[in-house]
């Protein structure tokens, strides 16, 4: 567990020289600029790492911070190893299952996220308060609801950290084992909507945009952990809240998910309609990357009704707008959609065409690009590339690509990348007297079992 006894990062501080936190804060995102990296480096942030609180920066941070201080590490930026801070140094004492790495670190975060609400007197009280609620923040039966109180700084503070961590344990290790406790936060977040009142209209637009993004990401952990119809309610939990607040932004993302959605769930024709109404939402926005998105999302959706003419025209805008390149007004949420991205949602769209070569060749594409930091996703692009090599013919190839996605397994708990490869297994099962075939449908049905 992370220690509550904070001690303060003077190392940093003497980096920080004569420049305010809200200076070096503006370095900092420059910096992130120039290597294609994006955070929401602010002055709070600054003080947080220079109290000790960050005790090691996110992956995202740290390759920033080592570009600003070439030759420098993160002990001499006064941060603590990695696997002290995430609990990684127990491993060999944690039986399999669940993956040693992920119960640590889902121990640590779910703790985290209990107390990431209790930053204030009132922020207290609404901690124990979701306890009484229903999904989506409605009181269930017999509970009470807190009295009316001031929103302040600290309430709306709580919030938007619990989706920045969120967001950074999903990308390591995905949804499976942090949906529930995830779920928490985000009742007392619709609590802190339902009974706070904010004495400016800045707070109560960022408590609208931060509940409305946890509502996002809860929602992303039930999608890709199998729960479809709660990933549901969430998004169009989130849409009704960007609805209420006028937040363009907020509603483009929750129509971003809510397409992806539909497409996982065999739905094309909701999978494009909401991915051109996130194209309506973002357009006054700014954000190239962001409609390259939704262009990809409207792609995907358009692939699965067989229209391939639409779907290479999606495409086509897709990569036009990524190739005008990051900007101020990307979305915080959007740092994961890099090259690789790209490649892997192109790779989909050609595999629900039929297209398995084409499809192969840019997941290929998609597993060199990323970021092997990013764990989950990795572990998703080289399952993507296992089933197009599977489906195309090409057995021992997807045999050898499946090996490498078993290699993964340990630290990932994702129940779409399992059902993915559980689909790989069943085409490649006849081919199973090729001996690489076999090595790895034998290595396949021992993991599985163990994980469950």
């Amino acid at each position: 567990m992370v220690s509550t006894g904070a001690v303060p990062n003077f190392a940093f501080r003497r980096l920080r020289g004569q420049r305010s936190a809200g200076e070096f804060a503006a370095a900092v995102r420059r910096s992130a600029r120039e290597i294609g990296e994006r955070v929401a480096c602010d002055a709070r942030y600054i003080g947080r790492v220079e109290s000790g609180e960050i005790r090691c920066p996110n992956y995202a941070y740290e390759r920033v911070f080592l570009h600003m201080f070439p030759g420098m590490s993160l002990a001499d930026l006064g941060f603590s190893p990695r696997e002290t801070v995430r609990g990684r140094g127990a491993r060999a004492a944690v039986e399999i299952p669940p993956p040693p790495v992920l119960h640590s670190d889902i121990d640590e975060e779910s703790d985290v996220l209990r107390r990431v609400f209790m930053t204030s007197g009132t922020a207290t009280a609404l901690a124990a308060a979701p306890l009484g609620l229903g999904v989506g923040g409605t009181p269930a039966a017999g509970a009470t609801a807190p009295d009316r109180h001031r929103v302040g700084e600290a309430e709306v503070s709580a919030v938007e950290n619990a989706v920045r961590r969120i967001r950074l344990l999903d990308d390591r290790h995905g949804g499976d084992g942090l949906y529930r406790e995830a779920s928490r936060p985000l009742r007392a977040a619709y609590a802190l909507l339902d009974t706070g009142t904010a004495a400016k209209r800045s707070t109560a637009d960022r408590l609208h945009a931060g509940a409305g993004e946890l509502a996002i990401s809860v929602g992303w952990l039930a999608h890709d952990s199998g729960r479809s119809e709660d990933a549901r309610s969430h998004y169009a939990e989130a849409l009704a809240t960007a609805r209420v607040a006028g937040d363009a932004a907020l509603e483009a993302h929750a129509f971003c998910n809510t397409s992806f959605l539909a497409r996982d769930m065999g739905r094309p024709r909701e999978s494009v309609r909401a991915a051109e109404a996130g194209q309506r939402a973002a357009r006054p926005l700014g954000s190239p990357r962001l409609l390259a998105l939704l262009a990809l999302r409207e792609a995907g959706g358009r692939a699965g009704l067989g229209d391939r003419p639409g779907c290479e025209r999606a495409i086509g805008r897709a990569r036009a707008a990524f190739e005008r390149g990051p900007c101020e007004a990307d979305p915080e949420w959007m740092t994961f959609f890099r090259e690789a991205e790209l490649e892997m949602l192109e790779a989909q769209c050609w595999s629900a065409l039929g297209d398995w070569p084409r499809a192969a060749r840019h997941a290929r594409r998609a597993v060199r690009l990323q970021d092997p930091h990013f764990t989950r996703n990795l572990a998703l692009y080289r399952t993507e590339l296992t089933w197009d090599l599977a489906r195309g013919g090409r057995a021992e190839e997807a045999a050898t690509a499946g090996h490498r996605v078993l290699d993964l397994l340990d630290g990932v708990r994702s129940s779409r990348i399992r059902t993915m490869l559980a689909g790989v297994t069943q085409v490649l099962a006849p081919r199973r007297g090729a001996d690489e075939v076999r090595g790895f449908l034998e290595r396949y049905a021992t993991v599985s079992g163990v994980s469950g």
